[in-house]
């Protein structure tokens, strides 16, 4: 499920916000961008949002507010210039160049000048952490509407599965006297008069009728929704679960319209494959 949430605070020497991003991932991915002053806390951010969501591509955005305004110095690193300017000077006289080493060339050397803050303490996680919580609730709660919602719409359609399944039910036991009707007229115009072997038909009837039941796959097919009606209550992610449930949702009603024999319950079984389709495609949006 997709979530935003996104906090402000007071932590260190400045004001910090905190931004985090969900969507849906099969494992737990972390992806955090983090000032180079927050950089040792990216363990500390990990295990926190961990907590927070099992799974998911969680990324964290963290900056500051105000890092215009924080204190720097300019620092100098003497001995690495001196040493620089001496290997530029070895160099010199090695290759037979001319010029000069003069403060402009070694200055430019990497490190010789860098910026430097004036928090040398750091950042405590404890200043950072109550953002990062505020950030991560707001986050939840976004998930939570959105869960709700994906929710009414599953039941919705496993509402639907279930309607279906009871008007192929209702339908049929009919079946059979449709067939012996059916199989009586056949053979009554072959026979032309003659007496039929009712016992043969019968014998007839007995195996088409086990051959179209269907009554094993509806109650299978009752016992699936109901799984699934038990996983969407539950506290725990449902999205595996319910993908596997959805599975043998769609063998069971494949069963059925490969057994139906009866263009009512062929369109029942249709309409069925279609809310099917429709339930596997909002899983895909579930946790």
């Amino acid at each position: 499920m997709t979530g935003f949430g996104a906090a402000e605070g007071p932590a260190g020497p400045g004001r910090l916000r905190v931004e985090i991003r969900t969507v849906n991932h099969r494992y737990f991915n972390f992806a955090p961008k983090l000032p180079g002053d927050l950089a040792p806390l990216e363990g500390d951010f990990r295990e926190r949002l961990r907590r927070e969501f099992d799974r998911g591509h969680v990324a964290l955005s963290v900056r500051w507010l105000d890092a215009a305004e924080r204190e720097v110095t300019l620092m100098v690193d003497v001995d690495r210039a001196r040493i620089i300017a001496d290997r530029l000077r070895e160099l010199q006289v090695a290759a037979g160049l001319g010029g000069a080493v003069d403060l402009d060339l070694v200055a430019r050397q990497p490190d010789v000048l860098r910026w430097d803050r004036n928090d040398d303490a750091g950042v405590a996680w404890s200043d950072v952490e109550p953002i990062v919580a505020a950030a991560a609730a707001e986050c939840r709660a976004m998930r939570l509407r959105e869960g709700e919602a994906l929710v009414a719409e599953l039941r919705h359609r496993l509402g639907l599965l279930a309607k279906g399944a009871a008007a192929i039910a209702e339908r049929a036991p009919g079946r059979v006297v449709r067939e012996r009707d059916r199989l009586r007229a056949a053979i009554a115009e072959l026979l032309d008069g003659r007496q039929a072997d009712d016992q043969r038909i019968a014998q007839e009837l007995a195996f088409l009728a086990d051959k179209l039941d269907i009554t094993e796959e509806l109650v299978r097919f009752g016992a699936h929704l109901a799984a699934c009606e038990a996983a969407l209550s539950a506290d725990n992610a449902p999205g595996k679960q319910l993908g596997f449930l959805a599975q043998e949702l769609g063998r069971e009603v494949n069963t059925m319209g490969a057994k139906a024999n009866d263009a009512a319950i062929t369109q029942h079984v249709i309409a069925m494959k279609g809310e099917l389709e429709k339930f596997r495609e909002q899983l895909e949006n579930l946790q």
